[in-house]
């Protein structure tokens, strides 16, 4: 058994042990249960608890969360238009999310797989400096697939 102050108090019967509690006027509470024999802690349990709560608020604030956004292009999408995606792309990558381009091929467009892997490589250029190639372009059946992270 732990004493409120971690001072440690030895091994005693349970009965002793709930008594001890009751005289500090808190709780005692199960460390660690499955030590020989198991561990007693004399505590606030209310406020035990309270303190892991915001522990793990705190835990939670600290961590980082991002998105997987996606920007659709085709093979034969015109240079303004894809300044525009580009500009979509570097906005995404400025709030720290992740961008998955796609380029879609549809009926007899997937003879010109070159012009979509011309399209990814001048937007892999375009957004080199703040932006590193997390998944290089790849085919997925019709599709041609990059993602894109933030550096």
């Amino acid at each position: 058994m732990i004493d409120p102050d971690g001072n440690q108090i030895g091994i005693i019967p349970t009965y002793r042990a709930l008594a001890n509690a009751a005289d500090y006027g808190l709780d005692l509470v199960e460390i660690s249960p499955n030590a020989d024999p198991p561990v007693c802690k004399i505590m606030d349990y209310g406020r035990y608890k309270y303190e892991q709560n915001k522990k793990r608020q705190e835990a939670k604030k600290k961590q980082t969360t991002f998105q997987l956004k996606e920007i659709k292009v085709r093979p034969k999408t015109g240079e303004h238009d894809l300044q525009v995606k580009i500009g979509h792309i570097n906005k995404f990558i400025g709030n720290k999310d992740k961008v998955k381009v796609t380029v879609i091929f549809r009926g007899r467009e997937i003879t010109l797989s070159r012009l979509g892997r011309e399209i990814l490589d001048k937007i892999i250029k375009e957004t080199d400096e703040i932006a590193v190639v997390e998944l290089s372009p790849k085919f997925e059946g019709r599709t041609l697939v990059m993602v894109l992270s933030p550096k």
